[in-house]
């Protein structure tokens, strides 16, 4: 029985002030670069503006509909299957700077990869709430569960995407974990994934020439290094206090993606220390309020899917902000709420709308 009377107001403010953080940031990252390019300061961020309302919407729908409705496999199988074709036909669309990540139909266009991480979460939800006590039974209950992940993973490592291959494998993980899949199975698991990840770090040029410039930076500050240079320089610069909003240099043809990929960066130039540690500090609210609505809830599909939707927004903030300090190689991953992309800020408050409504039945 519900207990709360409403949703969880802190989350949902949470949320939306990381949605407004962004499209005060996406417009001063961007403006100088759009007016060049498209003639219009403001095209970047009214897009982006465009992609918050529809998001929004879906947030405040989906946070009314019950979450149960997605408990069944008439729901979870068609939304697996969908994904798996929206994936596939990624690549009979023309590709993008040698990728096939985007489908584009006339002006709409968007990143099946985005809508594979909610899928993800859902089917791994479904599947393992009644199976906690057969975490041993590795051909029943672990491949069963794995088969889905390894599929998009697949499908996403060959557009290339290894970013949010990776966020889908660790969102896999720690949910098996959550469910009580012995530690074992992960290394087994790591263990066939080494070879694998070897031979996309290394065997492709381009990403080993990432991995090189990684460790040492300075031996090509105009090539290999020259994206984590600018960065730890837009960083720095910022001080405790910022330059100021607007004020920042590095966006100015300097740093690369500073409305995308980078824009933590642009965050800590202009807002300094203090701007960046707000940011963070609402994901780890977000995370918080998210593990606690995982934690309190007693229905076990409610506990995988706050616990799973928690999982990958925390995932990936972390692999945007840690490659923006360098403390991971380059990774082409958006900041969640923040950085400029339709899909991936839609899908992200579409899977806050159904958390919230995980939290309506928590004190």
């Amino acid at each position: 029985m519900a207990k709360r009377v409403g949703v969880d107001k802190w989350l949902y403010f949470a949320a939306l002030v990381l949605v407004v953080i962004g499209l005060a940031m996406v417009f001063s990252a961007s403006a100088v670069m759009a007016g060049e390019r498209f003639g219009s300061p403001y095209y970047f961020v009214l897009r982006q503006s465009l992609w918050a309302v529809f998001g929004l919407l879906a947030m405040t729908l989906l946070m009314r509909v019950p979450y149960s409705q997605y408990n069944r496999p008439t729901v979870v199988f068609p939304v697996v299957g969908v994904t798996i074709i929206l994936l596939l036909a990624a690549f009979f669309m023309h590709d993008s700077h040698n990728t096939h990540r985007w489908i584009r139909f006339s002006v709409l266009s968007f990143q099946p990869s985005e809508i594979a991480k909610p899928a993800l979460v859902l089917f791994l939800a479904w599947f393992l709430q009644n199976r906690m006590h057969l975490m041993e039974d590795w051909r029943n209950t672990l491949i069963p569960a794995a088969l889905p992940s390894v599929i998009f993973i697949a499908l996403i490592l060959k557009e290339p995407d290894l970013g949010t291959a990776l966020v889908c494998a660790g969102v896999t993980a720690l949910m098996l974990w959550l469910a009580g899949m012995h530690p074992k199975y992960l290394s087994y698991a790591a263990g066939l994934a080494a070879p694998v990840l070897y031979l996309m770090l290394f065997a492709v040029k381009w990403r080993r020439d990432r991995m090189l410039a990684f460790v040492n930076p300075e031996s090509d500050p105009l090539g290999k290094g020259f994206h984590i240079i600018q960065s730890l320089i837009a960083v720095g610069s910022g001080g405790f206090r910022g330059v100021g909003y607007m004020d920042g240099r590095q966006k100015l043809f300097y740093l690369p993606e500073p409305h995308t990929d980078y824009i933590f960066a642009n965050v800590s130039e202009e807002l300094g220390l203090i701007g960046a540690l707000i940011v963070v500090g609402l994901f780890v609210f977000i995370g918080w309020r998210g593990m606690r609505a995982a934690i309190l809830s007693k229905d076990p599909f409610a506990r995988f899917l706050a616990f799973g939707i928690t999982a990958t927004i925390l995932i990936q903030a972390f692999f945007n902000i840690s490659v923006v300090l360098a403390l991971v190689p380059t990774k082409g991953i958006t900041l969640p709420f923040v950085s400029y992309g339709g899909t991936s800020l839609f899908m992200m408050l579409a899977l806050m709308g159904v958390l919230l409504n995980v939290t309506r039945e928590v004190d």
